[in-house]
């Protein structure tokens, strides 16, 4: 589909640590001192395609802009787009590219942030593809442990609760994966863990992890917990929502037996997986965190506009014999993308969602 020009933000495992460490200290850098950067990105105009509801990463990138100097278009209901007239992801993000100097969107179906980006004229930020990815939440997560803990390496990192649909947590996964000593204990139902690619990635970056059922078993030997809201939206059926919703809640009374510097983060919005009155405990960030993640998305979108080399999308091969299996991968609604397979911890995987592919 053609040479890409532009860097994109897909999935923060397609840049080197380094330039996320570059990221978060530059996000640190806005946090300590805002107004050094009110106008740099003046003149620019950023696109935000919100297929899906958000408050906090709409805002926050809508916030961020306005806050370096520059302007905003899109939408957050595509039934007030062309969308509703039955407009594919290329031409939608093709011709608003042409308009805006950078393009964030938000997708129920994996892979679309990627799609999005093969013919895009300008950067494509994934802000959540459904239960996927979450690159930016990730980036505010780490400027977030970098700032309250002071450290991103060699912590025991707790994720409790939605983990099979959570894309926040399979960001966060992939990310803290890449640093030294640090541990996993994964709490879920058996319905709800993690999927099996982020399970070998933890294998095969010869990180330490468990699986775990019980949140009040685990919670003491914990540096950071990271909560997730059951998802209504990415069910079935309403009954197997109903069945998952209310197994783990984190309560004050649990918060006794946690460590005296716990990091208690959640990518909210909240439901009823953390009790209101654990807000007063001055462990729990995860308003804090939200706020950090305006500034980290200044740096990001300060990065992504500087001339860079672009990192390559696509790196797979077009398999025609082969198709994937996940029937929320954006390939299973927009049939003219690339039939893009890869290799990954000793399986073969649909390129824009990382799950099995399936011979025809």
């Amino acid at each position: 589909m053609g040479e890409q020009n532009y860097s994109h933000l897909i999935d923060l495992n397609d840049y080197p640590v380094e330039w996320w460490n570059k990221v978060i200290s530059l996000g640190a850098s806005m946090y300590a001192h805002p107004q050094r950067y009110v106008q740099a990105c003046a003149g620019k105009i950023m696109a935000t395609l919100f297929y899906e509801p958000s408050t906090r990463t709409q805002m926050s990138f809508q916030s961020a802009m306005i806050r370096l100097g520059g302007s905003i278009i899109g939408f957050d209901n595509p039934m007030s787009s062309s969308v509703s007239k039955g407009e594919n992801i290329k031409d939608t993000t093709k011709v608003v590219s042409t308009y805006s100097d950078i393009l964030i969107i938000r997708h129920p179906l994996a892979g679309t942030a990627k799609a999005a980006a093969l013919t895009a004229e300008c950067p494509v930020v994934n802000a959540g593809d459904g239960g996927h990815l979450h690159p930016t939440q990730t980036l505010t997560d780490l400027l977030t442990l970098r700032m309250e803990k002071g450290r991103l390496d060699h912590l025991t990192v707790g994720l409790c609760g939605d983990l099979l649909y959570g894309r926040t947590v399979h960001s966060l996964c992939k990310a803290l994966s890449c640093y030294e000593g640090n541990k996993f204990v994964l709490i879920s139902t058996p319905e709800l863990q993690v999927p099996d690619y982020i399970t070998k990635l933890l294998r095969d970056s010869g990180c330490e992890y468990r699986t775990e059922s019980s949140l009040d078993d685990a919670i003491g030997e914990l540096d950071v917990l990271y909560m997730t809201r059951i998802q209504r939206e990415r069910f079935l059926s309403e009954a197997d929502y109903l069945a998952q919703k209310d197994v783990y809640r984190l309560t004050t009374e649990k918060m006794k037996r946690a460590k005296k510097d716990l990091a208690v983060l959640h990518p909210l919005p909240r439901v009823d997986e953390i009790e209101i009155a654990v807000d007063d405990d001055p462990r729990a960030l995860y308003f804090k965190q939200a706020q950090y993640g305006m500034y980290v998305r200044m740096a990001l979108i300060l990065r992504l506009l500087e001339s860079e080399k672009p990192v390559p999308l696509l790196r797979g091969e077009c398999r025609n014999d082969l198709r994937c299996v996940n029937k929320k991968c954006i390939t299973a609604q927009e049939h003219y993308l690339p039939h893009q397979f890869t290799e990954e911890c000793g399986r073969t995987v649909c390129e824009f969602c990382e799950e099995r592919a399936l011979q025809i």
